[in-house]
């Protein structure tokens, strides 16, 4: 027998609502939470329409011998990446939907086994946290007829690529998401990042912080998490002593991570390595965290993942930006004592629900950047008086300082921001504001390629 998926009544109005024009396909990302015993899907998003010659066309289109093989599915994959930073711990993209005639109806399920293996490499590309035997692994893929509105829910094991299709069970009901339980975690960074050369490079830079972040990243996943003041032992259940038949209440738990600050004498090994640096940089500030956990049993060893895996992906998500940054701007920065600040993160409601989602504001944004953002990626209107942007103050917002380091030009970078694809939204006279839009394409990619792939040398104390 297959998964399961019980799937919040508001994706079937949103699925039932999309409007499939002609012999047009609709894409779209699947987002919930997965468990050993079932999955929650509490969203669905459509692909945002690609800019075609100025002119918005759908994101896909029936292909030429009326074939789905042109699909585009760059812009599908790098959309799931885009989504997935604005996600809180605990969410995650976990499938993908195509909506397509009849005629098409034989190809798609080829079709989605390309998209799901496809996003699912794109946003695990430049994770920092490691998956656990515990980690669910199949992905759900969902095909709905335009005309019949006929459904079929099949999963694949993304680590596996000779995995066939699976039939799973898919069911909708209401308030799937009432009553999940929210943690929230506050996280003060001063992690320091010695660099070999006083002139670098962008990608040079990039490389400086690489292998820091991950040693950094382990800190966090080997430390030890409070829930509420207490250690809880893994296997207690996080809502217990909760009655069976109580109204549904979310409620809210704070968590507290600590890092031991050497490990015992007996297992640490001395071999300490000393090289001459020119310059550091510095991440320091403070970020603020939230992860929600289903409401089927969940565990403390469960609340403490999925908030950990918050707290890195958010960091990861900001020095991601910053680098991005530098990618796209091929100009001149930095200096003695000089300091960037990164975006800060801001939460917005999930319409009709009890969660929030998240995006990053930069300094010479406002709220209606955001709100903004919120309409392209995710599909629905935000009111700006909604958006709280009051959890990261900005005398902590997370800055990245620049000691004896200049960050040289980047020619390379900055052609290939020349050619990199639009969004309907971006206006071409602002191309100096291009960085804040969420499609930066080729750039945005390479950056990430880069995180993905560069190493140095990079001292922490034990």
């Amino acid at each position: 027998m297959g998964r399961g998926y019980i799937v919040e009544d508001v994706v079937e109005k949103y699925l039932s609502n999309l409007s499939v024009p002609g012999a047009s396909c609709v894409t779209g990302l699947l987002i919930g939470q997965s468990s050993s015993q079932r999955d929650f899907v509490v969203l669905a998003v459509r692909t945002p329409q690609k800019d075609t010659e100025g002119q918005g066309s759908p994101s896909v289109s029936r292909g030429a011998g009326n074939s789905l093989e042109y699909l585009d599915v760059e812009w599908v994959t790098e959309h799931a990446r885009q989504v997935s930073r604005m996600l809180p711990g605990g969410m995650s993209v976990i499938g993908v939907f195509l909506v397509t005639p009849p005629e098409l109806s034989k190809e798609a399920q080829n079709t989605l086994r390309r998209l799901i293996f496809a996003v699912d490499k794109h946003i695990s590309k430049g994770r920092l946290w490691s998956l656990t035997e515990e980690d669910v692994t199949e992905k759900v893929t969902l095909h709905i007829c335009s005309k019949t509105r006929k459904v079929v829910c099949r999963t694949y094991d993304v680590r596996d690529p000779k995995s066939s299709a699976k039939p799973a069970d898919w069911k909708y009901q209401s308030g799937v998401c009432t009553s999940w339980p929210l943690l929230t975690c506050s996280v003060g960074l001063n992690l320091v990042f010695p660099v070999l050369e006083m002139h670098v490079l962008p990608q040079d830079m990039e490389k400086c912080m690489k292998e820091g972040l991950q040693t950094w990243a382990k800190q966090i996943e080997d430390g030890l998490c409070l829930i509420n003041g207490d250690a809880m032992p893994g296997e207690v259940e996080l809502l217990g002593g909760q009655k069976k038949n109580a109204k549904a209440v979310q409620q809210t738990f704070r968590a507290q991570i600590l890092i031991p600050m050497a490990e015992p004498q007996s297992e640490r090994r001395l071999t300490a390595t000393v090289k001459v640096c020119s310059g550091s940089l510095t991440l320091k500030g403070m970020v603020q965290c939230r992860a929600y956990l289903h409401s089927n049993k969940p565990r403390a060893k469960h609340a403490t993942e999925v908030i950990k895996r918050d707290v890195i992906n958010t960091v990861s998500s900001r020095v991601e930006m910053f680098l991005e940054d530098l990618l796209m701007e091929g100009e001149d920065k930095g200096s003695v004592g000089v300091q960037q600040v990164l975006p800060r993160r801001v939460f917005a409601p999930v319409p009709g629900m009890s969660l929030c989602v998240c995006d990053y504001m930069f300094p010479d944004e406002c709220v209606s950047d955001v709100s903004d953002r919120l309409k392209e990626m995710l599909d629905w209107e935000t009111p700006e008086d909604s958006i709280d942007t009051s959890q990261e103050a900005v005398p902590e917002a997370p800055t990245i300082d620049l000691k004896n380091t200049v960050v040289q030009k980047n020619l390379k970078a900055k052609s290939t921001l020349d050619a990199r694809p639009k969004t309907p939204s971006e206006d071409p006279t602002e191309a100096h504001k291009s960085h804040k839009t969420y499609y930066a394409g080729v750039a945005m990619a390479a950056a990430i390629a880069l995180l993905a792939t560069g190493t140095s040398l990079i001292y922490l104390s034990d």
